[in-house]
């Protein structure tokens, strides 16, 4: 019996401590579901805070462009019947302008580039025509350098070696350029009376043309100096003058009657009055 009792005791007892667990379990979840609930409240409650505030401020601009709209109604209908138009005509008026000024750009557009490529043109010109200059100058200095390579220093007749000495026209040029001398170019004739050139006198006596000889008789201080069977850019030397200073001729061309060259004196050498030649001093 004591047996009994214990063991009913014990049953009693487990059926007991299981519902006494249950009812924590359900108070748990109770408080959980409590606290999710507020949490969700919660978290719509400020959505729906922020979506009301966007809804005011949306309406805030709908609002404002209601206003606008409407001002630019206003305004609209203001300029329209200030010029007597109706909305219609305004709105046509408003097309045409925007027509007449895309026709205006698109004008002036073209102009300017046809002025543009006008200048392209002008400067492309401009500098074909640099070029061909730059050209001309490379041409002409390298002339001028040919010519300078062709000026020779010689030894003259009389044993003294010569300035650079011409033997063209062109050459010539050169030499009273440099201004080193004076220069006086001639063309005398056979059998005539001597040919005054600088302060002396020439006289062609004889030409070989064939040979390009010549004769040549020199007049200077009162005395007749000849020079017989020279070649043609020969260095023909001879004194004049009270301080004794050196003069050379040089012919260049030796025709059947005719020769032509020049005469060379020092700068300090006496001056014509009359010069029969251009004289560079």
């Amino acid at each position: 019996m004591a047996q009994e009792g214990a063991a009913g005791a014990a049953v009693y007892e487990l059926p007991q401590q299981q519902s006494n667990a249950g009812r924590w379990i359900l108070w748990i979840l109770a408080v959980a579901y409590l606290a999710a609930s507020l949490y969700l409240i919660l978290d719509y409650r400020g959505r729906l805070e922020k979506l009301e505030k966007s809804q005011t401020i949306s309406n805030a601009q709908i609002a404002t462009l209601q206003k606008r709209v409407a001002e630019a109604q206003t305004s609209a209908d203001a300029i329209a019947s200030q010029m007597g138009l109706t909305k219609k005509q305004l709105a046509q008026k408003t097309a045409e302008l925007r027509l007449q000024q895309r026709a205006a750009e698109s004008r002036l557009a073209k102009e300017e580039e046809a002025e543009i490529s006008k200048v392209s043109g002008q400067v492309s010109a401009v500098s074909s025509e640099v070029g061909g200059v730059k050209t001309d100058v490379a041409s002409t200095k390298s002339d001028l350098e040919s010519t300078k390579a062709r000026l020779e220093s010689m030894r003259g007749d009389m044993g003294v070696m010569s300035g650079l000495m011409a033997t063209t026209r062109g050459d010539l040029e050169v030499l009273k350029h440099k201004g080193d001398r004076n220069y006086y170019e001639f063309t005398l004739q056979k059998r005539k009376s001597p040919t005054p050139v600088s302060t002396v006198s020439l006289q062609l006596k004889k030409t070989d043309a064939n040979r390009g000889k010549f004769t040549v008789n020199v007049i200077a201080d009162d005395r007749t100096i000849e020079k017989k069977d020279r070649t043609a850019n020969e260095p023909i030397q001879f004194y004049s003058g009270r301080d004794h200073l050196l003069y050379e001729l040089v012919v260049w061309t030796v025709d059947k009657n005719k020769v032509t060259g020049y005469l060379s004196t020092p700068k300090a050498a006496p001056q014509p009055v009359q010069p029969s030649g251009p004289a560079a001093n």
